[in-house]
């Protein structure tokens, strides 16, 4: 079996008995029944993941940085030179992006992997030469990868995510660098949602209304060339996470959709996902490139979205579009549009912290507190 096959298969269900466990321990602890609000909610998911109650801590974590070039550049997307991508590579690697400082405060450890940067890099302590291709082919002229690449690329990620793991890392978060892999994010979250590129268009780094009205633009392009793709496999693109109300969509026919639109470090973070929720890691998505990655991991393997915790909503509207679809409810809501895993970096200890709530609050009748019944220990 093929590796991307093989991990969707081993992709399963939260346990539930585990769920009900943390839900009944949660009822005990000395706190008002509900008062955590979202955290619980958490805890309870990443029980059903791990399948035991309490949940293993998710630390210690790492973020895996992946980064690529994107041939749609040439259309005039972003102002940024695409040379950007290679030397913002090299500022992760020297610790001096917003990404290494928020890892550091947070305590995760940063992984830069080259997918599919447009220059070659030297070899550098925290790089994973995985490079796949010199960047993708521009999607408004036919498609952005091979169905070689595009493979190269999910299995990339599965391959991460396993050796994260193997490591000892119980909590994964993505990253991304990419100069205009908005652009293809955007192709991506319309042609998964059915949403249009007016709705899940923004402005990236922060581009004048003429270029985000050209962007919109390239992306209502692309979609019409790869219509027929899209169509096969999404249909009208109505259908939720769930697949209420229409059929999953064949997993050959969701690469081609990646491949006709998506980016190299796209293709990776959908394999990082398959990979956790393969190994029942929990992973925390960062911002808009991170979600349109999750739309294609969760059209692969639908459970694959209960590993999945949104670590915060981006200023990208593609975003809030991408969460409402894949029903996904942000922890932080900063305005952030940066990227990087640092939303999600920022998200990090809340997560840690929902579910330390299991494993070290006391509960009514250890800590003999009367609860509302009126009954202590």
């Amino acid at each position: 079996m093929e590796l991307i096959e093989e991990t969707i298969s081993a992709v399963r269900p939260l346990d539930e008995a585990a769920m009900q466990d943390a839900r009944e321990h949660q009822a005990r602890l000395t706190k008002p029944p509900g008062a955590l609000g979202v955290l619980e909610e958490i805890s309870v998911r990443l029980a059903g993941l791990a399948g035991v109650c309490p949940p293993p801590l998710p630390e210690p974590a790492a973020v895996a940085v992946f980064a690529a070039d994107h041939g749609v550049h040439a259309q005039g997307v972003t102002p940024w030179p695409q040379e950007v991508t290679a030397q913002m590579v090299a500022n992760f690697l020297a610790g001096g992006a917003v990404v290494n400082a928020f890892a550091a405060q947070v305590g995760a450890r940063v992984n830069v992997v080259d997918v599919g940067v447009a220059a070659d890099l030297p070899p550098a302590p925290g790089l994973l030469s995985r490079k796949v291709a010199y960047g993708t082919a521009d999607l408004t002229l036919g498609p952005a990868m091979t169905q070689e690449q595009v493979r190269r690329a999910v299995e990339t990620g599965i391959e991460v995510a396993r050796d994260l793991v193997a490591a000892g890392n119980r909590c994964l978060i993505t990253g991304d660098m990419g100069i205009a892999n908005t652009t293809a994010s955007a192709a991506l979250i319309a042609a998964c949602t059915g949403r249009t590129p007016e709705e899940v268009t923004g402005r990236g780094t922060g581009i004048d209304d003429v270029t985000h009205s050209r962007k919109i633009e390239v992306v209502r392009r692309a979609l019409a060339r790869h219509e027929p793709v899209i169509t096969r496999a999404f249909g009208d693109g109505s259908t939720d996470h769930e697949g209420e109300g229409g059929r999953e969509p064949a997993v050959r026919d969701v690469l081609r959709v990646l491949a006709a639109l998506g980016g190299l470090e796209h293709a990776a973070i959908a394999g990082f996902i398959l990979g956790a929720a393969a190994l029942r890691v929990p992973v925390v998505l960062d911002g808009v490139i991170a979600g349109s990655a999750a739309l294609i991991a969760v059209a692969l393997a639908p459970e694959a979205v209960q590993c999945c915790v949104a670590g915060h909503r981006s200023a990208e509207s593609g975003h809030a579009a991408t969460l409402a679809h894949l029903g996904l409810r942000p922890l932080v809501e900063l305005d952030l549009r940066l990227g990087e895993g640092t939303g999600a970096l920022l998200a990090l200890p809340l997560v840690q912290s929902a579910v330390r709530v299991l494993h070290e609050v006391a509960t009514f009748d250890s800590a003999g507190v009367t609860d509302k019944t009126g009954e202590s220990a």
